[in-house]
């Protein structure tokens, strides 16, 4: 992990942010907001997965490890739809939100070659 003050705060953080995608990937359709537009669907896909893999590549400073929860990131992604087409009735397995998953971990480690990926550790040390 990089240099943080409050280390187990951002992994916690971070790892429950895992977890609510996996629950709302896994939750009956009926449960979830209706969709105000056809297509959004993707756009929370992207979005979602841009967000956690960006929050790995500012956790991890080794871009060995970046690489690594990347990898894992796209392997839960396209997991996650076998598991709703095997264990929802009301959820089916798409090949586009995989791909909309996957190109969202591709922006998120990108942010791995900018200065963003030190902003959590920035903010973790303005924090009183």
């Amino acid at each position: 992990m990089r240099g943080f003050r409050r280390p187990a705060l951002w992994l916690a953080a971070w790892s429950m942010l895992v977890a609510l995608v996996i629950a709302a990937s896994l939750l009956p359709a009926r449960e979830l907001p209706p969709a105000p537009f056809d297509g959004i669907d993707k756009l929370e896909h992207f979005l979602a997965y841009a967000v956690l893999a960006a929050g790995a590549v500012m956790l991890f400073a080794r871009r060995g490890v970046q690489l690594l929860l990347a990898l894992a990131l796209v392997a839960l992604g396209i997991g996650l739809e076998f598991a709703q087409g095997a264990l929802t009735a009301s959820r089916q397995a798409d090949g586009l939100d995989a791909l909309a998953n996957t190109l969202g971990v591709l922006v998120g480690w990108s942010l791995g070659w900018t200065p963003a990926r030190l902003w959590l550790l920035g903010l973790d040390a303005r924090l009183p």
